[in-house]
This record gives structure tokens, C-alpha cells and sequence, in this order.
């Protein structure tokens, strides 16, 4: 009996061990970091995704995370002390101050990515109903004059992402390290998302994986957003992140958010 239990408790181990290498994470607790991280998901259902509080108005994701009318959720990793929560459920009791919180966004606001030539690439920006406090945590962009990280240095990912579809999210956002790599042949969007050389980077580390829900979320590289994930695996992690470079979609940022 004693060896019989051993055993057990040796499989329970190992399978809760895969359950958390197989997350966007190493199993680390994003604490106060990515607290701009907004979660998205279709009114509709059946999609999932992340997405990044740019300013009080806007919001940075995957164009595959919405084209549909969605839900952002906002301000979810937001560690406050317990009279704050109070004072913040009070005040929306009264004022109606959560749906700042929770906004249905149509079509209508969002703004995806179409090149010269009119290809889709897999990146857009989405304008809330409502403008967010200013206190409300961002991330910051890259210089104009930006240029993608090198192989080999480190960039910082997160998600709530499961293994798969009908699995819940992790309780807390989780965050990882890993390291810009080579892409493979694969390793792209979506084949409806134009890509190349130019518009997309890799990162690969060994059990940091991005799973279902994570795409749309932020690659940080020295404290500023550099890229947006955009692999897209629903009943699969995948093991090589594909990214989109934020530096060759800087100006397009710029204007977008300036003349809408």
C-alpha cells in the first residue's frame, strides 16, 4: 500500500508539472507586473484572446482576436489593498464607474492592419467606448526609429492561456522570460495574415509555450512593447512564440490612434 501510494503521488506530481510547463509561463506569478493586460473574448464566443492598454483610449491586439463585435475586460492584474477594492466596488455601486471595466467594443472601433498592397497582417488596435483613467497602468511604445531584438536576447511574455479550449485560466496572469530565436519555415500567422522577415520574430525557450488565449498579448523588451503574439494554437501549445514586430508597424501606431 505504501508503495502503491509512492506511485501516485509521484503521477499526481508529474501531471500537475506538464499542466504548468505547458502554460505561456515557467509558473511565475505576474505579481505587479502587466498590469495594462486586457483580456479579450468574442460576444459570440469560441475565442479567447490578450491585448494591451496603449493610453486611455486605445488598445493593442492581434487582428485575429476580434473582427467580431468583443468584450475587454480591463484592469484585471491590478493588485490593490483591500480598502481600495472597497473604495472602488463603492464607488461603482453608485457611479456606474466599472464599465470603464468591461467594454463591448464593435467593429466599428476596431482598426486592423492592411499594407499598401491591401494584405491583412495580424495586429489592430481597438478604440474604447469609454476613455480609461489616467491612473490606470499602460505600456509604453518603442521609439519611431525602433529596430527588432536581436537572437539571443530576452523578452517577457504573459497570458491566462490553458492547454486547451475547454480548460480554465490560470487564477492569476502569468508571466515568463524567454529568448529571441530564428523562425522556422512555420512559424508565421495564420496563412490569411501576410508575413515575412520584416513584420514577424520568434522567441523559443524550453517549456514556455503560448497557448490557447494568449495570442493578441505583449512581448516586452526593455520595459516597452516590442511584440504581439500571434500564434494561434487552439488544441495545442506552441513551442516556438511567433511574434509580430512592433517596430515595422511603429508610424502606422502613430496614425491610427491620431486620426480616429
Amino acid at each position: 500500500m505504501m508503495k502503491l501510494a509512492f506511485v501516485l503521488v509521484l503521477l499526481l506530481a508529474g501531471a500537475a508539472s506538464g499542466a504548468i510547463e505547458k502554460r505561456i509561463v515557467g509558473s511565475q506569478d505576474c505579481e505587479t507586473d502587466r498590469q495594462y493586460h486586457v483580456e479579450i473574448e468574442s460576444v459570440q464566443g469560441g475565442k479567447s484572446c490578450g491585448g494591451s492598454l496603449l493610453n486611455t483610449r486605445w488598445v493593442i491586439t492581434a487582428s485575429h482576436c476580434a473582427g467580431q463585435e468583443v468584450k475587454l475586460k480591463l484592469g484585471l492584474n491590478q493588485k490593490l489593498s483591500f480598502f481600495k477594492k472597497l473604495k472602488v466596488k463603492t464607488k461603482s455601486f453608485f457611479k456606474g464607474a466599472s464599465k470603464k471595466f468591461e467594454q463591448s467594443i464593435k467593429t466599428e472601433q476596431q482598426f486592423p492592419y492592411k499594407d499598401e498592397e491591401g494584405r491583412a497582417h495580424d495586429i489592430m488596435l481597438i478604440r474604447l467606448n469609454e476613455d480609461m483613467s489616467a491612473g490606470v497602468p499602460t505600456i509604453a511604445l518603442p521609439s519611431v526609429e525602433c529596430s527588432q531584438p536581436e537572437p539571443g536576447q530576452q523578452v517577457k511574455v504573459g497570458g491566462w492561456g490553458a492547454k486547451k479550449t475547454n480548460l480554465k485560466k490560470a487564477k492569476n496572469l502569468r508571466c515568463a522570460t524567454t529568448e529571441i530565436s530564428t523562425c522556422g519555415e512555420n512559424d508565421k500567422p495564420d496563412d490569411k495574415y501576410f508575413s515575412d522577415e520584416s513584420t514577424t520574430m520568434c522567441a523559443f525557450k524550453a517549456g514556455v509555450d503560448a497557448c490557447y488565449g494568449d495570442g493578441g498579448s505583449a512581448v516586452e523588451y526593455n520595459d516597452a512593447l516590442h511584440g504581439i503574439i500571434v500564434s494561434d494554437p487552439v488544441d495545442k501549445c506552441a513551442n516556438t512564440i511567433v511574434m509580430l514586430n512592433i517596430c515595422h508597424y511603429r508610424k502606422w501606431i502613430d496614425e491610427t490612434m491620431k486620426n480616429n
